[in-house]
């Protein structure tokens, strides 16, 4: 076989061998002049295996030194797994761990969200999750949001292999079984409130038994609505119509309780002004029962004299008012101002006629003096 290399240091047309450079370095280092210390001994060298592995000691006991810690705060437990035996720690702050032997992972304590029926990012329906049937066989699309958070970071870790999707698995099947006993209307309209407590109750008592470590927050329906285009018009307009019977009704009520009051004061008003015109009348008519008692103790005692006083206040008080008019056989009328009469000076004018019935002056005063002797 041919070959152009040559033992000697080169080849047979005259090049150099690269090896030449290698040999020519070692001997310029072994050359070297020596290093010595202060007192004169003559420093060697370290081998370079002994720092390398000086080097790889640095570096474990950097590393074992990183692994002998771990900071929790306030959003995660630890769990803490010595040869194969976890333990909670829930503590925040700096902890210890024995490097290489104990193992650390942390959970998170915060309350975390689950979609179900939509996708969280695109908002886009799954119909696979959120189509259901409902109690009078109608066809609806619901939303759920489910929260939950971790009770126990061990069992979450260790009894079960995926607990979330275990939780999204129950939490399916106890939103289908509860929508499935309300009717379309209650699901899109009134029915929400119950059903999400509903299905919350199921689903916390579930995951009691289950016992994996994870615990239901709340779960609230995000969206109900018909599959179909002309059945969710319809309900709007259901919907609308209930939300304008609730206007009427707020309406009236505001109506009712501004006006009971106004009502109720007026009431209360006229009731007060009846007491008092009651009181009023009852006052006037003790009075005028006391005065006419009073008349009658005094008619009593003197009979004729109380009738004639009697007789003449009343004329004191029609006279004044009254009009006569006198009419003659040719029918003219004369009017008889009683007016001049009752302002005449006494003496003048002519005197009064006594009437056939009157008395004499002689009679009167003896019939006066025999009824005082009678009251007497």
């Amino acid at each position: 076989m041919y070959t152009n290399r040559n033992p000697f240091g080169g080849n047979q047309f005259g090049n150099q061998n690269p090896f030449d450079d290698l040999l020519k370095k070692k001997k310029e280092k072994e050359k070297e002049p020596e290093a010595y210390d202060s007192n004169g001994k003559k420093i060697r060298k370290k081998p370079p295996y002994k720092r390398m592995v000086a080097a790889l000691i640095v570096i474990f006991a950097v590393i074992t030194g990183m692994n002998s810690y771990y900071v929790l705060d306030e959003d995660n437990y630890a769990v803490v797994t010595t040869l194969g035996n976890p333990q909670a720690v829930s503590k925040a702050g700096l902890h210890f761990k024995i490097p290489y032997v104990q193992n650390v992972r942390l959970v998170s304590k915060i309350i975390t969200g689950m979609p179900i029926g939509y996708d969280i990012e695109t908002k886009a329906s799954i119909d696979e999750e959120s189509v259901m049937i409902t109690k009078d066989f109608n066809f609806v699309n619901t939303d759920f949001y489910l929260e939950y958070m971790v009770s126990d970071p061990v069992k979450y870790l260790y009894a079960s292999q995926d607990p979330e999707a275990t939780l999204k698995m129950l939490a399916q099947s106890y939103i289908r079984d509860t929508v499935g006993i309300y009717t379309v209307d209650d699901v899109i309209t009134t029915g929400k409130a119950a059903i999400q407590s509903e299905i919350k109750e199921k689903l916390t008592n579930r995951m009691i038994q289950e016992d994996i470590g994870l615990s239901v927050v709340n779960i609230t329906i995000q969206d109900a609505f018909p599959p179909t285009e002309e059945v969710m018009n319809a309900f709007k307009n259901v919907e609308n119509a209930k939300q304008g019977k609730e206007t009427a009704i707020n309406n009236a009520n505001k109506d009712r309780s501004e006006k009971i009051p106004q009502a109720e004061a007026e009431c209360d008003q006229i009731i007060k002004e009846a007491e008092a015109e009651k009181q009023s009348r009852i006052n006037e008519a003790q009075g005028q029962v006391s005065r006419f008692e009073q008349m009658y103790a005094e008619y009593s005692k003197y009979p004729l004299i109380t009738k004639q006083r009697m007789f003449y206040e009343t004329m004191e008080d029609v006279l004044p008012s009254l009009k006569v008019y006198i009419v003659d056989e040719a029918g003219t009328q004369k009017m008889l101002p009683l007016d001049s009469f009752m302002d005449m000076p006494a003496g003048q004018g002519s005197q009064p006629v006594p009437s056939p019935q009157q008395p004499a002056a002689g009679a009167g005063q003896e019939q006066t003096q025999n009824t005082e002797q009678q009251g007497n």
